[in-house]
């Protein structure tokens, strides 16, 4: 007898209509995400003992960066998709259409944080210490709307979880089987943020919040995660450079900067351990 996998169907609505307004089930766990982000941030800031009330002004800031920098990533990293002859370059303003990428979201975002930080007069490290973990869990909690767009998903596959993609869906690879599974890349992403959540609070567990530890550890713990993902990512129209996927770059550059920044840190802290770094105040919550 032949068992049938455990496969994960496609998702049949993205959307329901609330009167005139639609609202997307991606739109709704991007929300859910920022709101779980802001309050974790929220709290962490309070236990450290610097101004918990300035966590929502300052995600303000980065969420408005945030949305503006995924779209231009998106747009650059895309080029086939909105530039060519005859095209209306006014679609790479319709977000709406999808197309946003995390790497540009938390590059202007950090440039959000920067200028929020800057008017709420808390150091830029000591905010984005505390906002780590919870930027993690949102980025787990937004890759269920992934699953709803029927995106981010990996090459075929014929392992038990994989993946069902409805064949009439914009996203499906031409050419394949209407019956072909995927790796749900989603899934793999969702996990793999939720556990690492765990292990930036368990490497800045004994570290001052501001000491760069907690974002140190996102940047190499994201970067390698997501370099893994995009190598088996089925994504036609991403930019390459030297036939070396954009997405995979920007993942080695975000790991090394968090290497970087954790040595850099962890030197300052031997060469004058009775000092506390700049910015530095209080310890981390767990």
């Amino acid at each position: 007898m032949t068992m049938l996998p455990f496969l994960i169907p496609s998702p049949d609505i993205s959307y329901f209509d609330l009167g005139p307004v639609r609202i997307r089930f991606y739109a709704l766990f991007i929300l859910a995400g920022i709101v779980a982000a802001a309050w974790i941030t929220s709290r962490r800031l309070k236990k450290a003992g610097a101004d918990s009330e300035a966590a929502v002004d300052v995600v303000m800031w980065a969420v408005v960066f945030g949305i503006v920098g995924a779209r231009i990533y998106h747009v650059l990293t895309h080029p086939a998709d909105y530039f060519f002859p005859g095209a209306d370059l006014l679609r790479t303003l319709y977000i709406w259409e999808g197309g946003i990428a995390i790497f540009g979201a938390v590059t202007f975002g950090a440039i959000g944080i920067y200028i929020g930080t800057r008017r709420a007069g808390i150091p830029f490290l000591v905010y984005a210490d505390a906002l780590v973990p919870g930027l993690l869990l949102a980025q787990a909690i937004g890759r269920l709307g992934n699953y709803f767009n029927q995106e981010l998903f990996g090459s075929p596959t014929t392992l038990p979880w994989g993946l069902q993609i409805d064949q009439t869906s914009p996203a499906f690879p031409p050419g394949l089987a209407a019956d072909t599974l995927f790796h749900p890349l989603f899934l793999y992403e969702l996990l793999w943020n939720l556990i690492g959540v765990g292990v930036i609070l368990l490497a800045s567990r004994h570290k001052a919040i501001g000491s760069g530890v907690a974002l140190g550890t996102y940047l190499i713990w994201y970067g390698i995660g997501r370099a893994w993902f995009e190598s088996f990512r089925l994504d036609p129209t991403e930019l390459e450079v030297f036939g070396i996927k954009a997405n995979i770059i920007t993942a080695v550059i975000a790991a090394a900067v968090g290497i970087t920044l954790i040595v850099i840190r962890n030197r300052r802290e031997t060469a004058h351990p009775d000092a506390p770094l700049p910015g530095a105040t209080g310890a981390i919550p767990r």
